[in-house]
């Protein structure tokens, strides 16, 4: 394969494709609870279907879209392959099935059973449904409706936003999310570079440093996208539900449980870049004729 020399994504493919995905499947870190009694099998995927983390690590596969504007490249220069390749790596199966045995060693029951009580609820069922259908979302219109939502609740000095920043401390208090951000890409990279997709011309501690030269700039994209996305996905809850959905979120064992759900799928994501950009080294690139 041409080799081509690796350079930063613009901010907006990081906000509009791989940022906002992470973000609405909540944010990522390193991390795992320590084993007590793990939940079986059964009530873990059951866990999956009722609180809606099996549509969350479903929705990986689209970050797939994001991988060759990481690498400086676009999905053209895959040729035909791109897509059955990307199809291949990021399948919904295989991802759900590490995702539950990660979960099966380490999710324990008292913490599957308190946020599967929530969930299960009428108000937890209905913020599934909203949650689901926004994970799956075309991402150039929800970013665009989601910002038109947030102004106007900015303009009314409206208290959702609030609620929405303690649902994003809740979710991620010790603000992982950036750091797994920019994991995701150091991983990737260097995974294409070691496949011969790129050139790399840094190693990776230069690589690191070019990526936080952003981090400004890249948190200010991840408060504002965060915030537009729950503005998105929560327009049609009253102000009570959303209180209540977020004392929810800031219970001890539901975050915990988020924890947990934040490090499994950062890894699932993690180890599909990893493999797609192994295998786009085998790809052959559209030749001129």
């Amino acid at each position: 394969m041409q080799k081509t020399s690796a350079r930063l994504a613009p901010i907006d493919v990081l906000k509009n494709q791989l940022l906002l995905l992470i973000l609405s499947a909540l944010t990522c870190l390193f991390a795992l609870v320590s084993l007590a009694q793990a939940a079986d099998r059964a009530n873990v995927e059951a866990f999956l279907k009722v609180t809606g983390f099996d549509v969350a690590i479903d929705s990986i596969a689209l970050s797939a879209t994001s991988a060759p504007d990481l690498l400086g490249m676009n999905q053209g220069d895959f040729g035909a392959q791109w897509t059955t390749v990307a199809e291949d790596v990021f399948d919904t199966e295989l991802m759900q099935n590490r995702a539950l045995d990660i979960l099966e060693a380490t999710l324990e029951d008292d913490l599957l059973a308190h946020a599967a009580a929530f969930y299960a609820s009428d108000l937890g069922q209905r913020l599934v449904e909203v949650e689901n259908s926004s994970h799956m979302a075309d991402d150039e219109e929800k970013e665009l409706v989601g910002n038109a939502m947030l102004a106007d609740l900015e303009a009314k000095d409206d208290p959702r936003i609030d609620l929405f920043r303690r649902m994003s401390v809740a979710i991620d208090p010790n603000d992982i999310g950036p750091q797994a951000m920019t994991e995701i890409q150091v991983r990737f990279i260097l995974a294409a570079s070691y496949a011969g997709v790129i050139d790399l011309r840094t190693d990776e501690d230069g690589l690191r440093a070019l990526l936080n030269e952003n981090a400004e700039e890249m948190a200010e994209a991840i408060e504002t996208s965060s915030l537009a996305n729950a503005a998105y996905t929560y327009r049609d809850f009253t102000l009570e539900e959303l209180v209540a959905y977020t004392e929810a979120l800031e219970h001890p064992d539901m975050m915990t449980v988020y924890e947990l759900m934040n490090a499994v799928h950062f890894e699932v994501m993690s180890n599909r870049f990893e493999a797609l950009a192994l295998r786009m080294g085998d790809i052959q690139p559209v030749q001129d004729l």
